[in-house]
C-alpha cells in the first residue's frame, strides 16, 4: 500500500478547553512554541504523506493561514537579520499545491468529516490524523503504522490502540483481540464497539487518533445511521467494512497526549518540553520552586 493522503478533521468546537477556544481554534492552542496542527502535519510528513486535507468549519480559517506564507513577516525578519525564525518558517512551509481545504459545514461527527474529503481523496487508500491527539516518540506513530501497512495486503486497514484502564473503557471505542500478526505489535482486530457499556467491552484496547482506511469507507459512510452522542460514528463505519476488509490494530510505541482536555493539554506541554534541551534544565528548575510551595 501507498499511502500519499493524510485527512486532518478540524472542523471540531474546542468545548472541552473553552474558553480559550471561544475565538481560537482548539487546533491552533500551542504545545511549548507550535500549534497542535503543525506537530500531526509533522508526523505526516515524516511518515511519507505528500498531500494534506483539511476538513474544516467555520471560524477556522487561521489554519489555512498558518500554512501560507506571510510576506509581511518574512520581511520583516529579513530586515532584522533574524536568520533562524526565517530557517524555521521555511522548514515550515509546504510545497505548493500540498494542501486541500474543504468544509464541514455542520457537526455530524467524525465520520462525516471523513467523507466531507471523499473528493480529495480519490480512490486510493488514505489516513486519518486526529490533531488533539499527539504522540511523543520517534519514529511517530503514523510512520510506524504505515511501516506496518507494509506488511499487509492491499485492502487491509489498520488503527492505532492503546491500553487505557478497564474501568474507563466506556468512553472509548474498544477493538477485539483477534490473531497476533508475525510482525509483533500487530492483531487482526476481532470486533470493534463505540463506547460500549460498563463491564461489556471486548479489551482494554481503545481505537485512538490515528487510522489507515480503504477507500470503500466512503460508501458506508455516505449512508451510515447516527450512532453514539447522535454523530455519524467512524467507528461505526469501519465495523461495517469490517465485513468485507481486514482490520488491524498496531499497538504503537510512544506517550499518547489528549490535548482536547485541559489536564491532557497541560501535560503534553510538560512532557514536549522536557524533550528540548533548550528548556529542559529551566523547566525543572521552574518545577522544583512551584512544588515547594
Amino acid at each position: 500500500m501507498k499511502i500519499r493522503k493524510a485527512v486532518f478533521p478540524v472542523a471540531g468546537l474546542g468545548t472541552r478547553v473553552l474558553p480559550a477556544t471561544k475565538a481560537m481554534p482548539k487546533e491552533m492552542l500551542t504545545i511549548v512554541d507550535k500549534p497542535l496542527i503543525q506537530y500531526v502535519v509533522d508526523e505526516a510528513k515524516e511518515a511519507g504523506i505528500e498531500h494534506f486535507i483539511f476538513v474544516t468549519g467555520r471560524n477556522k480559517g487561521v489554519i489555512e493561514d498558518h500554512f501560507d506564507r506571510m510576506y509581511e513577516l518574512d520581511a520583516a525578519l529579513a530586515a532584522r537579520g533574524k536568520k533562524a525564525e526565517m530557517e524555521i518558517l521555511a522548514r515550515d512551509q509546504p510545497e505548493a499545491g500540498a494542501m486541500s481545504f474543504t468544509r464541514q459545514q455542520a457537526p455530524h461527527g467524525l465520520g462525516h468529516a471523513v467523507w466531507c474529503a471523499r473528493d480529495i481523496v480519490g480512490n486510493e487508500p488514505f489516513a486519518v490524523v486526529l490533531p488533539d491527539e499527539l504522540v511523543l516518540n520517534t519514529p511517530g506513530c503514523l510512520a510506524q503504522m504505515i511501516e506496518a501497512a507494509g506488511k499487509l495486503g492491499d485492502k487491509s486497514n489498520l488503527i492505532a490502540v492503546e491500553e487505557v484502564p478497564a474501568h474507563l473503557t466506556h468512553q472509548y471505542g474498544i477493538c477485539g483481540v483477534g490473531k497476533r500478526h508475525p510482525h509483533g505489535r500487530m492483531f487482526e482486530v476481532d470486533g470493534m464497539v463505540e463506547k460500549p457499556p460498563k463491564g461489556t467491552a471486548p479489551s482494554n484496547l481503545s481505537i485512538t487518533g490515528r487510522y489507515i482506511l480503504q477507500p470503500e469507507i466512503f460508501k458506508i459512510l455516505e449512508t451510515q445511521e447516527r450512532g453514539s452522542g447522535g454523530e455519524i460514528q467512524l467507528t461505526d463505519a469501519m465495523i461495517g467494512l469490517s465485513k468485507s476488509q481486514s482490520f488491524y490494530g498496531v499497538e504503537f510505541e510512544g506517550e499518547r497526549h489528549d490535548c482536547g482536555s485541559k489536564a491532557g493539554f497541560l501535560r503534553a506541554n510538560i512532557a514536549f518540553a522536557m524533550t528540548r534541551a533548550d528548556l529542559r534544565d529551566g523547566l525543572r528548575d521552574e518545577m522544583k520552586k512551584y512544588l515547594k510551595k
